[in-house]
Protein backbone atom coordinates (compact mmCIF):
# COMPACT_ATOMS: atom_id res chain seq x y z
CA UNK A 1 0.00 0.00 0.00
CA UNK A 2 1.12 3.23 -1.12
CA UNK A 3 1.47 5.91 1.67
CA UNK A 4 -1.13 8.35 -0.55
CA UNK A 5 -3.37 4.73 -0.36
CA UNK A 6 -2.77 4.75 3.14
CA UNK A 7 -4.11 8.58 4.19
CA UNK A 8 -6.80 8.45 1.79
CA UNK A 9 -10.22 8.55 4.19
CA UNK A 10 -12.68 5.57 4.15
CA UNK A 11 -16.39 6.16 3.78
CA UNK A 12 -19.16 4.31 3.12
CA UNK A 13 -22.61 4.95 1.16
CA UNK A 14 -25.54 4.29 1.99
CA UNK A 15 -29.04 4.73 0.95
CA UNK A 16 -32.71 5.38 2.37
CA UNK A 17 -35.91 5.22 0.62
CA UNK A 18 -39.01 7.92 2.58
CA UNK A 19 -41.26 6.08 0.97
CA UNK A 20 -44.84 8.33 1.47
CA UNK A 21 -48.35 7.20 0.85
CA UNK A 22 -51.04 9.59 -0.85
CA UNK A 23 -52.26 9.98 2.76
CA UNK A 24 -49.05 11.20 3.65
CA UNK A 25 -48.11 8.76 6.35
CA UNK A 26 -44.33 7.49 5.63
CA UNK A 27 -43.30 4.05 6.13
CA UNK A 28 -40.21 3.26 8.91
CA UNK A 29 -38.92 0.04 10.53
CA UNK A 30 -38.06 -0.54 14.03
CA UNK A 31 -34.30 -1.86 13.45
CA UNK A 32 -33.31 -5.05 15.17
CA UNK A 33 -30.17 -4.43 15.93
CA UNK A 34 -30.96 -1.41 18.08
CA UNK A 35 -35.18 -1.21 18.72
CA UNK A 36 -34.33 2.74 16.60
CA UNK A 37 -37.10 3.71 14.16
CA UNK A 38 -35.73 4.54 11.09
CA UNK A 39 -36.28 5.21 7.50
CA UNK A 40 -35.39 1.76 5.53
CA UNK A 41 -32.21 1.41 4.09
CA UNK A 42 -29.02 0.33 4.24
CA UNK A 43 -25.25 0.36 2.35
CA UNK A 44 -25.41 0.69 -1.37
CA UNK A 45 -23.75 -2.28 -2.73
CA UNK A 46 -20.42 -1.51 -5.24
CA UNK A 47 -22.04 -2.17 -8.66
CA UNK A 48 -25.50 -0.72 -7.13
CA UNK A 49 -26.93 2.55 -8.85
CA UNK A 50 -28.03 4.73 -5.72
CA UNK A 51 -31.87 4.21 -7.28
CA UNK A 52 -31.36 0.47 -7.45
CA UNK A 53 -29.86 0.29 -3.99
CA UNK A 54 -32.78 2.27 -2.31
CA UNK A 55 -35.29 -0.06 -4.06
CA UNK A 56 -33.55 -3.43 -2.59
CA UNK A 57 -33.42 -2.15 0.90
CA UNK A 58 -37.09 -0.86 0.81
CA UNK A 59 -38.42 -4.41 -0.63
CA UNK A 60 -35.80 -6.24 1.80
CA UNK A 61 -36.63 -4.39 5.15
CA UNK A 62 -40.17 -3.85 4.53
CA UNK A 63 -41.79 -5.99 1.44
CA UNK A 64 -42.79 -2.86 0.03
CA UNK A 65 -41.76 -2.15 -3.48
CA UNK A 66 -41.52 1.38 -4.42
CA UNK A 67 -40.72 3.93 -7.18
CA UNK A 68 -38.07 6.07 -6.57
CA UNK A 69 -39.17 9.96 -7.22
CA UNK A 70 -35.92 12.13 -6.28
CA UNK A 71 -33.04 12.73 -4.48
CA UNK A 72 -34.06 14.49 -1.46
CA UNK A 73 -30.44 14.63 0.88
CA UNK A 74 -27.58 14.02 1.42
CA UNK A 75 -26.51 13.34 5.01
CA UNK A 76 -22.55 12.87 6.40
CA UNK A 77 -22.21 11.19 9.41
CA UNK A 78 -19.23 12.93 10.60
CA UNK A 79 -18.51 10.34 13.42
CA UNK A 80 -18.60 7.04 11.17
CA UNK A 81 -17.70 8.83 7.70
CA UNK A 82 -20.96 7.22 6.47
CA UNK A 83 -22.58 9.42 3.77
CA UNK A 84 -26.53 8.44 3.44
CA UNK A 85 -28.09 9.79 0.00
CA UNK A 86 -32.02 9.53 1.16
CA UNK A 87 -34.76 9.68 -1.99
CA UNK A 88 -38.29 10.31 -1.51
CA UNK A 89 -40.27 7.37 -2.68
CA UNK A 90 -43.82 6.31 -3.39
CA UNK A 91 -44.88 2.40 -2.61
CA UNK A 92 -46.53 0.68 -5.98
CA UNK A 93 -46.99 -2.94 -4.51
CA UNK A 94 -45.70 -5.23 -2.43
CA UNK A 95 -47.02 -5.83 1.38
CA UNK A 96 -45.64 -4.94 4.98
CA UNK A 97 -43.70 -7.54 6.73
CA UNK A 98 -40.96 -8.24 9.12
CA UNK A 99 -37.18 -9.20 7.81
CA UNK A 100 -34.20 -9.59 9.79
CA UNK A 101 -33.39 -6.08 9.65
CA UNK A 102 -36.84 -5.02 11.13
CA UNK A 103 -39.08 -6.02 14.16
CA UNK A 104 -41.70 -4.15 13.34
CA UNK A 105 -42.98 -1.88 10.27
CA UNK A 106 -45.25 1.23 10.56
CA UNK A 107 -47.26 3.71 8.39
CA UNK A 108 -46.41 7.08 10.64
CA UNK A 109 -47.90 10.13 10.35
CA UNK A 110 -45.12 13.21 10.08
CA UNK A 111 -45.85 13.63 13.71
CA UNK A 112 -45.57 10.55 15.10
CA UNK A 113 -42.27 10.25 13.38
CA UNK A 114 -40.77 13.14 14.51
CA UNK A 115 -42.11 11.77 18.00
CA UNK A 116 -40.52 8.28 17.78
CA UNK A 117 -36.78 9.06 15.85
CA UNK A 118 -33.95 10.42 16.29
CA UNK A 119 -33.24 13.81 15.48
CA UNK A 120 -30.81 12.59 12.56
CA UNK A 121 -33.55 10.00 11.34
CA UNK A 122 -36.53 12.66 11.25
CA UNK A 123 -35.27 15.25 10.15
CA UNK A 124 -34.43 13.34 6.70
CA UNK A 125 -38.19 12.49 6.47
CA UNK A 126 -38.78 16.27 7.12
CA UNK A 127 -36.41 17.11 4.13
CA UNK A 128 -37.62 14.57 2.08
CA UNK A 129 -41.90 15.86 2.85
CA UNK A 130 -40.16 19.28 2.17
CA UNK A 131 -40.37 20.22 -1.95
CA UNK A 132 -36.98 22.33 -1.74
CA UNK A 133 -33.93 21.21 -3.80
CA UNK A 134 -31.75 18.32 -1.48
CA UNK A 135 -30.85 19.20 1.80
CA UNK A 136 -27.39 18.58 2.69
CA UNK A 137 -26.63 18.08 6.58
CA UNK A 138 -23.97 16.66 8.62
CA UNK A 139 -24.06 14.95 12.22
CA UNK A 140 -22.72 13.21 14.70
CA UNK A 141 -24.92 10.05 14.63
CA UNK A 142 -27.04 11.62 17.12
CA UNK A 143 -27.75 15.18 16.71
CA UNK A 144 -27.42 18.06 13.42
CA UNK A 145 -23.83 19.66 13.11
CA UNK A 146 -24.78 23.52 12.00
CA UNK A 147 -23.09 24.45 8.47
CA UNK A 148 -19.92 26.28 9.08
Amino acid sequence: MTNATAERPLHSVSVAGIVVREDGRVLVIQRADNGAWEPPGGILERNERPEEGVRREVAEETGVTVEVERLTGVYKNLTLGVIALVFRCRPVGGEERLSDESTDVRWLTPEEVEQSMKEVFSVRVADALDAAAPHVRSHDGERLIAAA
